[in-house]
């Protein structure tokens, strides 16, 4: 046999067969981090080691060639779908609603038409409660408001337009129609002028009111009997002092008056008054 170790491009046929054998065995090495000698050694057996002197030589331990790695899926791998462009799942919805019957197309149409009805009913249902509230809570703060304003109006024109003064009745119906309003306004200029200031200048009457207060002490006795935001009844508790020449000293008269009043531009006016 010849020298192993002799380095030539020249030999047999065998022998170059071997050494291409070997170089194949080295790239394959290469490719999966295999030693290229060993890889030669383990099929051409031991007499055959000069032969690895032909093969590429060894890569430093650490480096990596630089070729890419095959790494096979493992079972069960499927391969992700591939992208689909907008146009095409647009057009395969057009496909399927096209196949889709034309029962199940009207029928889902009119589930739509219905939930949009109950929709549209259910925010003007919510729309009407919310403003009704916001009308509520207007007008009861609004009445509260009535409340206090009639009730300070009661007080201050009872006490004026219950009395009069046979000395100066003119000055004493002028301010009195002051607090008055609509056709009682009228209905007093008539009653005082034809009935009432006759009266009281033939037989010299005096008469002078009072909202009567609490033994206690505190506001004049009166209160709410009804109220609205333009509207208001109050009942007060008035005192009628009198005097004339049809009466010796002074007569005392406990009246309860029930007073209606009517929100104007001008504020509070007495629209009636009735005597209880």
């Amino acid at each position: 046999m010849a020298n192993p170790t002799t380095r030539s491009r020249t030999g047999s046929p065998a022998r170059r067969s071997l050494t291409a054998a070997a170089r194949a065995a080295a790239k394959r090495a290469e490719r999966i981090g295999h030693d290229p000698v060993d890889e030669a050694l383990v099929p051409m057996g031991r007499d055959l080691v000069a032969d690895a002197s032909d093969a590429p030589p060894r890569r430093p331990e650490g480096q990596q060639a630089g070729r890419t790695l095959l790494i096979e899926p493992p079972d069960g791998w499927d391969d992700p779908p591939e992208p689909r462009l907008e146009s095409e799942d647009s057009e395969d919805s057009e496909d399927n609603e096209r196949a889709e019957p034309a029962a199940e197309r009207t029928a889902r149409r009119r589930r739509r038409g219905l939930l949009t009805a109950v929709l549209a009913v259910v925010l003007v249902a919510g729309l009407v409660a919310v403003a009704v509230l916001g009308w509520q809570y207007r007008e009861g703060r609004q009445t509260e408001q009535a409340r206090g304003q009639a009730l300070a109006a009661a007080r201050t024109a009872a006490p004026v337009v219950l009395s009069y003064d046979y000395r100066h009745l003119d000055r004493d119906f002028a301010a009195a129609r002051k607090y008055l309003t609509g056709a009682f306004r009228d209905q007093y200029a008539k009653t005082t002028r034809a009935v009432v200031g006759p009266t009281a200048e033939k037989y010299k009457g005096v008469v002078k009111a009072t909202v009567v207060k609490p033994a206690g002490g505190g506001d004049p006795a009166a209160s709410v009997v009804s109220a609205s935001p333009d509207k208001s009844v109050v009942l007060l508790f008035v005192n009628q002092v009198t005097q004339s020449t049809q009466v010796s000293g002074s007569r005392v008269d406990l009246n309860r008056v029930r007073m209606t009043l009517t929100r104007t531009s001008d504020g509070w006016k007495v629209s009636a008054v009735d005597a209880l």
